[in-house]
């Protein structure tokens, strides 16, 4: 099977890396994991990150097939809405963002929002395959993280979403509502049992001091060098040594504007009555 051709953009403001992914036969892509700019200051969203991977589409002359999240983000808004109306496509997430729908229609009290994944184009199950042209697409569910996380599978290369970082910061945080460290612990296991050389591609850096954004690593890596999950970390020390550090983190800027929307397929709230959409901020909640 032909490799992928993988375009990666690095958003500094939420530290979040876009993936394009294209078939070099057919010219066809997927989009892994967009954002959409928001001030928290002023509530106004821009497109400039949207626009770098729309420019780099058109002058590689690709066409987008498909729209892909690897879960319901928390840390920043998904521009999955604005590029299909500039590049069509169809827009596709785990089948328990349901799940993650529930939990979050009850704490923002969101009547309106629909948890039965309506609002995306197709929901995926896990093991199950679909190609980008000739490219063909596995989904391996990883939950742990939150209930919905995926990574999707293609030849040697992985797109595992928030499910590990680069092998000097570790793994991701458990602590959403949905979260859970024994479950992500599984999940890391099922993306170390691939093949040594199989390219990670990561949905965030957080560079330490001295190094710049870095978001492919392999799975030997992993397994060598993680700080929180390398070979002989148990399951109880993953679980004690995630729960003691969660504790200690602050909940994302981004968390309650970025959820509400992404929970939505990456839709602002309807506009109310005077033409403004409305994000709610839960007090005493969260």
């Amino acid at each position: 099977m032909q490799e992928p051709h993988i375009q990666s953009f690095f958003d500094p403001e939420t530290f979040t890396v876009t993936h394009v992914v294209s078939d070099p036969g057919t010219r066809r892509a997927a989009i892994i994991d967009s954002v959409l700019d928001y001030d928290p200051k002023s509530g106004r969203t821009s497109h400039t990150s949207a626009d770098l991977v729309i420019d780099f589409m058109q002058k590689e002359g690709l066409t987008l097939q498909w729209l892909l999240e690897t879960h319901a983000h928390a840390d920043h808004l998904s521009a999955a809405p604005y590029l299909q109306g500039k590049l069509g496509g169809k827009l596709a997430i785990g089948q328990r963002i349901c799940e993650v729908q529930t939990v979050f229609k009850k704490i923002f009290n969101d009547k309106d929002l629909n948890t039965d994944g309506s609002a995306f184009d197709h929901l995926l199950a896990d093991g199950e395959k679909f190609k980008i042209g000739e490219l063909e697409v596995s989904v391996m569910y990883t939950p742990g993280h939150t209930p919905a996380c995926l990574t999707f599978l293609v030849g040697k290369d992985a797109f595992i979403g928030d499910t590990l970082f680069m092998p000097d910061y570790g793994s991701s945080r458990c602590d959403f509502p949905g979260g859970d460290a024994a479950t992500l612990y599984q999940s890391i296991q099922k993306i170390l049992a691939l093949a040594p050389d199989t390219r990670l591609h990561l949905c965030h850096d957080y560079p330490p001091e001295g190094r710049g954004p870095m978001w492919r690593t392999t799975v030997k890596a992993q397994r060598d060098q993680n700080i929180h999950v390398h070979d002989g970390v148990s399951e109880a020390a993953f679980v004690s040594m995630r729960t003691a550090r969660d504790k200690t983190l602050s909940m994302p800027t981004l968390l309650l504007p970025s959820i509400q929307v992404n929970v939505r397929a990456g839709r602002l709230p309807a506009p109310q009555d005077n033409g403004v959409s409305y994000l709610k901020i839960p007090i005493n909640t969260l």
